[in-house]
């Protein structure tokens, strides 16, 4: 198994790709704490990776808080006995809306969230990761801050921060042996979908019309972000570090 005796941080881990990735990174051996801010979500995401055989536990986190990054990291410590991967995973959709209906509330919640979350999560954890010699952060970021599209300047900025991010703290942790890198999916067949599409969207039509330009026929899986998260997290991408991976089923070619 991959990830046997290491420890890993989800954040968003309550439901889609950060479940996906909760459950496959314990099928891998790892201790797992998830966080999230839906507490009846993790109770069920842990008690169905317990059952499994896992080792799972959890705390319910705001992703955008200095304070609840810095307590789920120390409660992975407390539970698990240290830390050695963390995917900032925890993310928040826009329904497509010009610049001029988006409010300033909008955007200040879609950055605090995309991007000032994985910006706290790897400086609660830089300390943690450094006493275990090194270790893997992943971000979720999105073909959207790597792509361009109308109506959602608030989104893709936030996910371009996170892809600079990535950038950034690869070379400025790399001295530490910590390595960095983000996944960047095409949107994706959880329920974020439906929230990126709005409230009374046709989501079969929406669905055929976004996958009519994806080389691979499809959206993106929860599963298929889970795979690409663990090959970052785990020891076959020991020398890759400052990588933005498309998972979009060729979309970006």
């Amino acid at each position: 198994m991959r990830l046997t005796s290491k420890t890993a941080l989800i954040t968003g881990a309550g439901n889609g790709m950060g479940l996906a990735g909760a459950q496959l990174f314990a099928a891998e051996g790892a201790n797992v704490l998830l966080t999230d801010v839906n507490e009846p979500a993790l109770v069920a995401a842990v008690e169905s990776i317990r059952n499994d055989g896992g080792s799972a536990d959890y705390i319910v986190a705001d992703a955008s808080s200095e304070a609840d990054n810095d307590a789920a990291v120390a409660a992975a410590i407390d539970r698990f006995g240290g830390l050695d991967i963390v995917w900032a995973n925890a993310g928040i959709p826009q329904t497509f809306t010009s610049i001029t209906d988006t409010t300033v509330e909008q955007f200040d919640r879609l950055m605090a969230i995309n991007a000032r979350g994985p910006w706290l999560a790897a400086r609660s954890a830089k300390a943690a990761l450094v006493e275990r010699g090194g270790g893997s952060i992943v971000i979720t970021a999105s073909l959207s801050g790597l792509k361009a599209r109308a109506d959602l300047a608030g989104y893709q900025s936030s996910k371009g921060a996170a892809v600079m991010l990535t950038r950034s703290l690869s070379r400025e942790l790399a001295p530490f042996n910590i390595r960095v890198n983000s996944v960047c999916p095409l949107a994706a067949n959880t329920q974020m979908w439906g929230q990126f599409l709005g409230e009374g969207a046709d989501i079969e039509a929406a669905t055929a019309a976004a996958t009519a330009n994806v080389p691979l026929g499809r959206l993106t899986e929860a599963s298929d972000v889970a795979y690409a998260a663990l090959f970052l997290a785990g020891p076959e991408s020991a020398f890759i570090t400052g990588v933005n991976l498309p998972v979009d089923g060729g979309s970006l070619a």
